[in-house]
This record gives structure tokens, sequence and C-alpha cells, in this order.
């Protein structure tokens, strides 16, 4: 089993980013989970919220929060600066940022795997405004293949219908292959 931790604020669409990871999972063949935690203020524009996902090959039991995730996901690069995002992560676990920055530049500790996609700036030129979960899922298969991106496709277009199901696909197809293309695709060195 895979868990993923979402890191967003309220009105990013944390929730919808889980929703869609659990979806494509589902249509990859997959057993899945996707929750919101909003406890703490989280429900308010602009407060910090978690959300999580879990993906499995096998049915899945366990119904808590995500405290060692396989994958943190950091939508907001403000939300460094006040909380640890990368607490419990597993040891071989993977971090991925929406940022135009290199991860060295986001001052990680070094032992961490840390990747940042500027999933913004994608949703940005195609969508027209800054919601980036459709890039950030695109970039998250393309970058842990835990599932394909036909399989983000059809969650996509089983959530948004018309022209907002197509700029969503072609969002989540960009970011995918700007990963694969690996051109620009910013990793953390480890010593």
């Amino acid at each position: 089993m895979k868990e993923i931790r979402i890191h967003g604020r309220g009105g990013q669409g944390s929730v919808v980013t889980a929703e869609l990871f659990g979806r494509a999972a589902f249509q990859g063949g997959k057993y899945c989970q996707s929750f919101p935690y909003l406890g703490g203020g989280g429900e308010r524009r602009g407060a910090p919220v978690q959300a999580f996902a879990r993906i499995s090959d096998e049915p899945i039991r366990i119904r808590t929060k995500i405290h060692e995730p396989d994958y943190i996901i950091v939508k907001d690069i403000t939300l460094l600066h006040i909380i640890d995002v990368a607490a419990g992560i597993k040891p071989n676990g993977m971090i991925i940022v929406n940022s135009e920055k290199s991860a060295d530049e986001l001052n990680f500790d070094k032992s961490l795997n840390v990747k940042t996609v500027p999933a913004t700036k994608i949703a940005l030129e195609i969508l027209g405004f800054p919601i980036m979960n459709t890039a950030l899922i695109g970039a998250f298969a393309a970058i842990t293949r835990e599932f394909d991106i036909e399989a983000i496709k059809k969650a996509i277009s089983e959530k948004f219908n018309g022209e907002i199901a197509e700029k969503n696909i072609l969002a989540a197809q960009t970011a995918y292959d700007f990963v694969n293309k690996g051109e620009n695709i910013y990793s953390q060195k480890k010593p």
C-alpha cells in the first residue's frame, strides 16, 4: 500500500486532488481511499489543509489519518515556512512540491528525496487560473509510476465535463510530459 499526504491551503482544491488520486488509482485497477482532514480551521479559505489518499493492490482496511506517508504533495510553498511538511515521511519517501524553484533552493534536509514541478505555471497557461490539481496528479504519475496517464484522463472525465474536462486533461498531460522530458524537473541532489 502507498500512502499520500497532500498539503495545501483552503480553496486550492486539496480535497479534489485526493479524490482524483483515488479515482485514477481505481481506473488503474487498484483499491483506493481519499479523504480530507479539516480540523483546526482548515475549512477556511487560505488556512492550511491536509488531504490523504491510499493506493493498494489489496483491499484497504485501515481508516486512519496518514502519519507516515510514502509520498507528500505540497501545493503551496508558503506552507514550508509554517509547518513541517516532511514530518513522518517514510525513509524512501518522496516529496513533490509545486514550485518553479529548484528543490535545493527550498532548503529541505539533504537526506530527503524532493522534486519540484511548476504545476501552477502549467495550470495558468492551460486553465487560465491557478488551480493545479490535475497538473500535480499528472506530474505525480510520471514521477512515481503508481498509475498511468490514461487512468488520470478517465478520472478527470468522471469528475468534470466538457471544456473543463478537456482543459484539465491537457494540464495533466502537459505536466506528465514535462516530467518525462526531464528537461526542467528539479530534483534535490543527495549528498
